[in-house]
């Protein structure tokens, strides 16, 4: 797995219902955009915590939107948060081919449902 793929995941990992941000980071040659749509986290924790990811020597930038865009190569729907109950969908945007990575770690760790796109 990347490096750079794990500890993103684990910091966005998390969800809210009819609200989702997109989280767009860049750094090192990387350009990482995915969205959390949350299904299950406390509004004022998931725009406070999960929606600020921080990661050294990557500029992130994260709007605030009522859902996730189309365009998304694959979604990992009903991801559960680390040791916790909370629940999101993250959809994943930019290199298809990280799918390979992304769709185990979904369906493992998070465990989500992994949405091929």
């Amino acid at each position: 797995m990347r490096a750079w793929l794990l500890p993103l995941l684990l910091l966005l990992s998390i969800d809210a219902r009819a609200e989702a941000c997109l989280v767009h980071s860049q750094g090192d040659g990387l350009d990482v955009k995915l969205c959390q749509e949350n299904r299950s986290i406390p509004a004022q924790l998931f725009r406070d915590g999960f929606c600020k990811p921080a990661m050294k020597g990557q500029k992130v930038e994260v709007s605030f939107v009522d859902n996730c865009p189309s365009g998304a190569f694959g979604v990992c729907r009903n991801a559960k948060v680390s040791n916790q109950l909370y629940r999101q969908d993250i959809h994943y945007y930019g290199v298809a081919s990280d799918a390979r990575y992304l769709k185990p770690f979904c369906e493992g760790q998070s465990q989500g449902e992994w949405e091929q796109r």
